[in-house]
């Protein structure tokens, strides 16, 4: 079978994937993530909380010269409230362990990625960085205590 033909199934497989309320789905979903990443580069050796980490902190610059990262709306804690800054809109966390709606609808989220994704890094993120970026959130647990 040849790569498009998996990332074809794969694909397939995540859209008819049933979501539950719970970390469990988020997890799943960075798995199938993986499963994409990996039948693109042989040598992907699993999501990283780490890369994750860095990923959704890293500053890009818009071509308004502006710098973002997702914790620029999202906080430095996925597991607090964010605040579009555009918009002033508040965001609900990311973490499904603090927002167990997070991760429930696979078109919601690949929407939220493609959306997101371009208007940050100018194109779709790869496999890797999503799964990636899911792991990491799902590692933050607790939201930040306020003094």
């Amino acid at each position: 079978m040849n790569k498009l033909n998996i990332v074809l199934a794969t694909l397939l497989g995540l859209a008819a994937f049933s979501a539950q309320a719970d970390v469990t789905n988020a997890e799943k979903l960075a798995h199938k993530y993986s499963v994409i990443a990996k039948s693109v580069n042989p040598d992907y050796m699993g999501p990283s909380a780490a890369d994750g980490k860095y990923f959704y902190d890293r500053r890009i610059k818009l071509a308004n010269g502006k710098e973002t990262s997702c914790a620029s709306c999202h906080t430095a804690n996925p597991a607090d409230p964010g605040k579009n800054i555009v918009t002033g809109k508040v965001i609900k966390p990311l973490s499904p362990a603090v927002n167990p709606s997070r991760f429930t609808d696979i078109d919601k989220v690949e929407a939220q990625f493609t959306k997101h994704c371009n208007d940050i890094i100018g194109s779709d993120c790869a496999a890797k960085e999503k799964a990636d970026y899911i792991t990491y959130v799902i590692s933050e647990k607790k939201p930040t205590v306020k003094k």
